[in-house]
């Protein structure tokens, strides 16, 4: 278990009905088939997250940010991976606000890791989501993966908690074995030296 990636998977929408802890169990499934990978599941619903943030800036408070208490399940969470895999949908062409807010709390848990998204939604699957989340991760000095794994009117597409499409572990291995290149190389890379943020 040791010489395995830290992974945590977020689960990013916390509407109600939400679709979002399905595709994360599905995706958790094959990050733990995969092999690489010490698997966690993180699902924003159940962390408080409010909007309003503190007057200075996480990347230069450091430690001493004034999270709440109820975070710090989340920050532990996000400062022990070793990489990433967002879940999210697509609202109005962009991700939700609790994602958002749960990114903005945070910086250097993010800095030197990599990130893979999958989505879902309608018609585009949810990338319009992921292109907003790969600019405002990008910010925060994480990698974001090239290849991710996007579901196209999930409410037809899947069924007890499946993707219907049966290249659908195909496309996450091809991510989760990026996924793992990127995590090995940044690891060795933060081992070897300080992050020059």
């Amino acid at each position: 278990m040791e010489n395995k990636h830290k992974l945590l998977i977020i689960v990013g929408s916390v509407r109600e009905g939400r679709f979002g802890p399905v595709v994360a169990s599905w995706v958790a499934e094959q990050a733990a088939t995969h092999g690489g990978f010490d698997v966690d599941v993180v699902d924003l619903a159940t962390i408080d997250i409010p909007l309003e943030l503190p007057a200075a800036s996480p990347k230069y408070a450091g430690d001493d940010y004034p999270r709440p208490a109820g975070m710090a399940a989340l920050t532990s969470a996000l400062e022990g991976a070793d990489a990433f895999i967002v879940v999210t949908p697509e609202y109005n062409h962009s991700y939700p606000a609790s994602l958002k807010a749960a990114i903005d709390w945070h910086f250097t848990q993010w800095t030197a890791k990599p990130v893979a998204f999958v989505s879902y939604g309608g018609a585009a699957g949810g990338r319009h989501a992921v292109l907003h989340l790969e600019n405002v991760l990008t910010e925060l000095h994480a990698v974001t993966v090239r290849d991710g794994l996007a579901f196209p009117n999930y409410f037809t597409a899947w069924r007890d908690g499946r993707p219907l499409d049966p290249d659908a572990p195909a496309y996450a291995k091809t991510l989760l074995d990026q996924l793992a290149w990127w995590t090995g190389a940044l690891r060795a890379a933060r081992d070897a030296a300080p992050y020059p943020a």
